[in-house]
């Protein structure tokens, strides 16, 4: 169960949401609020993933996946994913009936993912409401609840694009033969390793320009590692399934969630 639930993304983004809750103000009981809700809409979404790519994944061979593999039925991966779906409704109602709306709104997308939108051209657009509701989520269930600056959920949609390229980037060949005809299986690998990196570099450079005043020297540095390392990741001479976009593309993700978190105090 706990490898069919995508632990390591389900992990990340509850810790860095959690981060920015305290960042942001919401407090001990605050965000630790927070942290429920989002582990609970990550499992559901993680959970939900695995049951509906059951025959998919065993027709590829996926040796990670238990489903696949015949270690875990599908049945206990749709009850395991409806449970904790059910748990996210009451959780994330605990920051307040705004925040909690905005919470479901992000898991239902990550949801109607998994059951219809990975197969359109629209597939990042559920990636893109999915994180950036979570500054919504974080900033409504202040003390005094407002909506967050503009900068901080386009900065966390662009992730959410980004991370859409990254997940994706893999298993490209597999997910077209099996009749998966997302975004980046309609660009193409060679599209995807250029663009997942790009798209978390403007994420980078949103979140230095979008708050009001000058850019910081500090940010424009940051912009510019951020710059470079998107670059040599993409341009490093590598085969088709060479993991150095993967990783240029975490590290610049990494570069803007620490600027998000930074600037925590300011998201509202």
């Amino acid at each position: 169960m706990l490898r069919s639930c995508h632990p390591e993304p389900a992990v990340a983004v509850t810790a860095f949401v959690t981060a920015l809750g305290v960042a942001a103000g919401r407090g001990v009981t605050g965000s630790a609020a927070v942290a429920a809700a989002v582990l609970a809409g990550q499992l559901s979404v993680g959970w939900c993933n695995d049951a509906a790519d059951a025959r998919r994944d065993t027709a590829c061979g996926r040796h990670d996946k238990p489903l696949a593999t015949g270690e875990l039925p599908p049945r206990a991966a749709a009850l395991a994913a409806g449970t904790a779906l059910g748990l996210c409704v009451p959780l994330s109602l605990l920051s307040g009936a705004a925040a909690g709306a905005a919470h479901l709104v992000g898991v239902a997308a990550g949801w109607t993912y998994n059951l219809r939108l990975k197969h359109t051209v629209l597939s990042p657009l559920p990636y893109a409401v999915g994180f950036g509701s979570l500054p919504v989520f974080v900033t409504l269930g202040l003390p005094s609840p407002s909506w967050p600056a503009w900068w901080a959920v386009t900065a966390a949609a662009l992730l959410g694009v980004g991370a859409h390229l990254v997940n994706v980037l893999p298993d490209i060949e597999d997910d077209l033969a099996t009749g998966v005809h997302g975004l980046p299986q309609r660009l193409g690998r060679p599209a995807c390793r250029w663009l997942a990196p790009f798209v978390m570099l403007a994420a980078v450079g949103v979140v230095a320009a979008g708050p009001p005043g000058a850019v910081a020297a500090s940010d424009r540095v940051l912009t510019a590692v951020a710059g470079t390392v998107a670059v040599a990741g993409t341009a490093v001479p590598s085969g088709p399934r060479s993991r150095w976009p993967f990783r240029a593309a975490i590290a610049v993700a990494g570069m803007a969630v620490a600027q998000l978190l930074l600037r925590g105090a300011d998201l509202a």
